[in-house]
């Protein structure tokens, strides 16, 4: 477990209108290991019912939700609070991207400091006196021709950038493939496949016929097939090699018969 895994930030949405949004916003907290959901004046009231509908069960930071009616409130017991906002303000105050912050909001959480992203509502976004109230400014490095972002999908991008603090690996395998195939296998391929080429005029001209194996088997084997995977394309060789069969016979059978006036 990360340092930081015991002060994890919290989410402020300040004044949301739309307990859809809420939910949205509870529902990709729950993907990147958010879990704290702090609410201030929700439009509607709280608990809202459609916001649960909305978080597809990521039920737990809906359940813990508290709704405040003053943003000092909800954020009396944060050490570091940053608001997230694409609009230029009075304040002067840092400037960060998600990425930038998450850094820093990590690196305060090393230091058993409580942290927060403040988000303000959908109309209108955060008032400038509640960035006063707080240490930094993020800004999603959009582009200037459409800024305006989803409530939720500003918190999710934020919230993906502090999950990459604690574990930037890839995800495992969803399951193990199968084992390669035994080489006598691919050989066996490798023998099928080159004799319906021959048969069919591929190797031409003849003094190039080495290189183009080497680079068929070579093609092949960095695939890394496996038995059912051999068993296929010795499958689709084997219906081409058919097929071609057929069409010459059709073609011999149309040469054999007699023109009509003969």
């Amino acid at each position: 477990m990360a340092d930081t895994d015991r002060f994890p930030p919290c989410v402020i949405l300040s004044m949301p209108q739309l307990a859809e949004n809420i939910g949205a916003a509870a529902r990709v907290m729950a993907n990147f290991g958010l879990s704290d959901l702090r609410l201030v004046n929700p439009r509607d009231g709280w608990p809202q019912p459609r916001a649960w509908a909305s978080a597809s069960g990521a039920d737990w930071p809906l359940d813990g939700a508290k709704a405040h009616q003053r943003l000092q409130a909800a954020i009396a017991d944060l050490h570091v609070v940053y608001a997230t906002t694409a609009r230029p303000r009075e304040v002067q105050l840092p400037i960060l991207t998600p990425r930038e912050a998450a850094a820093k909001l990590a690196a305060a959480s090393r230091q058993g400091l409580r942290t927060g992203f403040l988000f303000g509502g959908e109309r209108a976004g955060l008032e400038t006196a509640d960035i006063a109230l707080c240490q930094a400014v993020i800004t999603i490095p959009v582009d200037p021709r459409f800024s305006s972002l989803n409530l939720a999908q500003a918190v999710a991008l934020n919230a993906y950038e502090w999950r990459m603090t604690q574990d930037a690996t890839a995800p495992a395998k969803f399951r193990d493939g199968a084992p390669p195939a035994e080489q006598a296998a691919m050989i066996g391929l490798y023998d099928h496949l080159e004799a319906e080429l021959e048969a069919g005029g591929f190797f031409h001209p003849p003094e190039k016929k080495p290189s183009m194996v080497q680079n068929l088997r070579s093609a092949l084997a960095r695939a890394q097939l496996n038995d059912q995977e051999v068993r296929t394309f010795r499958g689709v060789v084997t219906a081409l090699s058919k097929g071609r069969g057929r069409v010459l016979e059709k073609l011999a059978r149309r040469a054999a018969k007699p023109e009509a006036g003969e």
